[in-house]
């Protein structure tokens, strides 16, 4: 008899207020990917594994807060987990950078298979300071990584998603310092959140979260979809990454936020429909230009007439950091 993976929970980073908590997550067996895997042979075997996943279905988990609180939920048929509840006093459960920290934990007694880490999975969910100037909502893709999204039949993101190391993968240049640069502020001490949006599954959360922790960018959550939402999607229903930039505004209706995203695929598009829908709530809209001489003329005639917010083109990040200093969101 083969010996069954140990199980594990992964927790997605995620955000709340001060009364509602908001999380989500995956209950997995351990397929033991390692995110420093080299050689082809072996990120091939890395990619394999993050797709091929063997969930662990209609599973009660508990949630354990700081203040002893305690949630449950279930897991569904992909091993999802959400929890979205209004609980009172979350901020003085939170760090200084408004980061409340939790454990989750399979409820079921019965389990008979062995549990990583002892059974207690940390997890972190961002609460923005009320003293925040703005929040930052920003693409991924082709955004702060490089990942060919505007190649032929998108064979570029394919290739770099199963053939290379997160650890090897370069980001753009600048991206990381002009982000930290709107994190601080202004004032150079904020702590403006940071929420990164990714049309690419959930199966890659923890390979792009080890890249943005590994090329130091500011920590935030980081919001994906599954492949579920993929297929069950219909004509006229709204990408899921506009679904939850929507989600993000409405969560914090008195915070103003900067878009960022690119101009190779559909950001553009999203990002002035949400201008649109939510004019006192997007203070500036950056897109980085890419080499694709079509889509860029497209995305300008997008902006022809629109001058709402500041939006610019990107053609660096030095460029990016000139235009956030000139409009007072960085020192």
């Amino acid at each position: 008899m083969f010996k069954k993976d140990s199980l594990q929970v992964i927790t997605f980073q995620s955000y709340g207020t001060d009364t509602h908590f908001y999380m989500r997550g995956r209950a997995l067996e351990d397929e033991t990917i390692n995110l420093e895997q080299k050689g082809l042979f072996g990120l091939f075997i890395n990619s394999w594994k993050r797709f091929e996943t063997d969930e662990i279905k209609h599973t009660e988990l508990k949630i354990s807060l700081p203040n002893k609180t305690i949630l449950k939920t279930f897991t569904d048929d992909h091993g999802y987990f959400k929890i979205d509840e209004q609980i009172n006093g979350l901020s003085d459960l939170a760090n200084e950078e408004g980061w409340l920290n939790f454990e989750v934990a399979y409820n079921d007694v019965n389990i008979k298979r062995e549990i990583k880490n002892a059974n207690r999975f940390p997890g972190e969910l961002l609460i923005p300071s009320p003293h925040s100037d703005f929040g930052v909502i920003s693409d991924i893709d082709d955004t702060i990584i490089h990942t060919g999204v505007v190649s032929t039949l998108k064979w570029k993101v394919l290739l770099n998603s199963i053939f290379k190391s997160a650890e090897s993968r370069i980001p753009l240049e600048g991206a990381a310092e002009f982000y930290h640069q709107l994190h601080r502020g202004v004032s150079g001490k904020n702590a403006n959140p940071i929420f990164y949006v990714s049309h690419s599954p959930w199966n890659l959360y923890r390979y792009l979260e080890f890249f943005l922790k590994q090329n130091k960018f500011p920590k935030g959550p980081i919001l994906l979809r599954s492949f579920k939402d993929i297929f069950k999607k219909k004509a006229g229903d709204l990408p899921q990454k506009h679904i939850e930039i929507i989600n993000i505004l409405k969560t914090y209706p008195k915070l103003k936020f900067i878009l960022i995203g690119d101009s190779g695929e559909h950001d553009a598009d999203i990002y002035i429909q949400v201008a649109h829908e939510f004019p006192s709530q997007v203070a500036a809209i950056y897109l980085r230009s890419v080499k694709h001489k079509k889509k860029m003329l497209r995305v300008k005639s997008l902006f022809e007439d629109y001058n709402q917010t500041p939006v610019l083109l990107v053609e660096s990040s030095a460029q990016a950091i000139d235009h956030a200093r000139q409009n007072g969101f960085i020192k």
